[in-house]
């Protein structure tokens, strides 16, 4: 039987998922991975520990099933962590900046204010900010005097995840990238398809350490057989977002997926138009298919599941993420309380990074139900502070069914409070693991194993659709409760 292999490395944990050639998941091995915090603002990995947990990850789902054929791998990764490693040991020279990571601030702000950020983001799509991998690699390469010297004697390689897997799975064969993941580290031009020497240039980054940029369905190099006990293609890269859009079937312009992790994640596909946002949205690549990417907006909120932990963690007002969702039933409706969870910082459409979390409307009786009715319910708010600034960007995004996916996506209260916000129906898929798929999908695609995109997305399985309740009256009052709790949080008074 033949079986594809999905490597799904992401921020706090990595995962591979073995997939049937008709892709059902068959077996899975999970690792957390070790969060390092050197100084404050400061996020880290450590790229061995990464490796491992991509090996023991990989092994215990191949142990798992007892399966002749691997057909080929596909790799999804945390986009934006950047790292550095040498050419002829593929040692690393430090640990991976995580795409959380805000020390390189003071020097954003100062491109910023030189005026180069339209230029920036009318080349890359994106806004100028510490979230993106060109700041991070420019700090690396300051670090010491020599470092610029060996990049450009072609001694040291940059990449993101996906580049430094690949270039240690294939046994330094391959240096490579793929469109989507490349998009997001500010270097790429993405209405030429590559990367651009004015940027190049601005941030100090010889183009001697890039990956080559290939297409999300493509040829990646074989995995030595010393790895797995067989050599193993890889045909499918694509970061964790975009791989969860192609696991969504959002193949079609006006589609439009969320994913509800630590932070949220919402992709709006334009087709092979690329939308200039007015709205502080992103534009991006959504997937790169025989050398033709498609376009997408995309919203990113910076806490969705993370503020269920901090109710958990920082609080110790529940034990486990899933008593949320009686305690909102149970909450007093009289109450409006508005919990703004700028933690580190307000995302799109605010960009804020220096703003700080807030709960507003606080009475004598407010408790525990209604603080956790709060934290969900922000979720819902932010998410349609994003569909609202991609309609505005994009009139055709207006009759927008949002797919949803990730561990947030299983707490039904949630859901239901996103769909009366947005006053659109929300979706949940049968199959839930849309990242690890979309990657599956994407090497299956290129070795001929899975079908054209069309058929698969005719293949794509409703769980549940929930639909708006709550009368456009309430859910406007309440909405602008909360856009007035956001104005306060950052610090623009009535």
């Amino acid at each position: 039987m033949k079986t594809l292999l999905a490597i799904d490395q992401g921020t706090t944990s990595t995962r591979a998922i073995l997939f049937s050639a008709g892709l059902e998941p068959l077996a899975i091995g999970q690792q957390e991975i070790p969060q390092h915090y050197p100084n404050s603002g400061w996020v880290e990995h450590d790229p061995e520990q990464i490796w491992q947990s991509v090996l023991t990850t990989c092994r215990t789902a191949l142990a798992a099933a007892d399966i002749n054929e691997v057909a080929a791998i596909g790799i999804t990764n945390q986009r934006e962590t950047t790292l550095l490693w040498a050419r002829d040991t593929g040692k690393p020279l430090g640990n991976a900046i995580v795409w959380q990571d805000r020390r390189t601030a003071a020097r954003c702000a100062e491109l910023s204010s030189d005026g180069l950020e339209p230029m920036i983001t009318e080349k890359t799509g994106l806004l100028l900010d510490p979230y993106f991998s060109a700041s991070k690699l420019a700090w690396m390469l300051d670090q010491d005097n020599d470092m610029r010297k060996r990049a450009r004697a072609g001694a040291l390689l940059f990449g993101t995840v996906d580049s430094f897997l690949i270039w240690r799975l294939t046994g330094g064969r391959v240096h490579a990238i793929d469109a989507t993941n490349a998009a997001r580290t500010m270097l790429f031009n993405i209405d030429r398809g590559c990367w651009d020497r004015d940027l190049l240039e601005i941030f100090g980054i010889p183009p001697e350490i890039l990956p080559e940029v290939r297409d999300s369905a493509d040829d990646f190099g074989q995995v030595d057989a010393a790895h797995f006990g067989r050599a193993i293609p890889i045909r499918g890269v694509a970061g964790d977002q975009q791989a969860a859009t192609v696991g969504q079937a959002c193949f079609l312009p006006g589609m439009m997926k969320s994913t509800y992790g630590t932070g949220c994640f919402a992709l709006l596909n334009t087709g092979d138009t690329r939308v200039h946002s007015k709205h502080r949205l992103l534009t991006t690549i959504a997937y790169q298919l025989a050398g033709k990417p498609v376009y997408a907006l995309e919203g990113s909120i910076f806490v969705a599941g993370a503020v269920v932990q901090w109710l958990r963690d920082g609080l110790g007002l529940i034990h486990q993420a899933a008593e949320t969702q009686a305690m909102a039933i149970a909450a007093d409706i009289s109450q409006r309380i508005y919990l703004v969870p700028a933690f580190t910082g307000l995302g799109a459409p605010y960009w804020d990074g220096e703003c700080r979390g807030a709960i507003y409307g606080l009475t004598r009786n407010t408790g525990p139900n209604e603080l956790a009715k709060s934290a969900l319910e922000s979720v819902a708010y932010q998410t349609r502070d994003l569909m609202e600034a991609m309609h505005a960007d994009w009139s055709a995004s207006s009759e927008t069914v949002l797919r949803v996916d990730g561990g947030m996506a299983a707490n039904d209260w949630v859901l239901q409070a996103i769909a009366d916000q947005l006053g659109a129906p929300v979706d949940r898929p049968v199959v839930t693991e849309t990242t690890a798929l979309g990657a599956a999908y994407l090497a299956g695609l290129q070795i001929g194993l899975c079908p054209e995109p069309a058929e698969f997305a005719r293949s794509w399985a409703l769980e549940q659709r929930f639909q708006p309740r709550l009368p456009e009256s309430e859910r406007n009052a309440a909405y602008a409760g909360w856009k007035d709790a956001v104005r306060r949080t950052l610090g623009k008074l009535p």
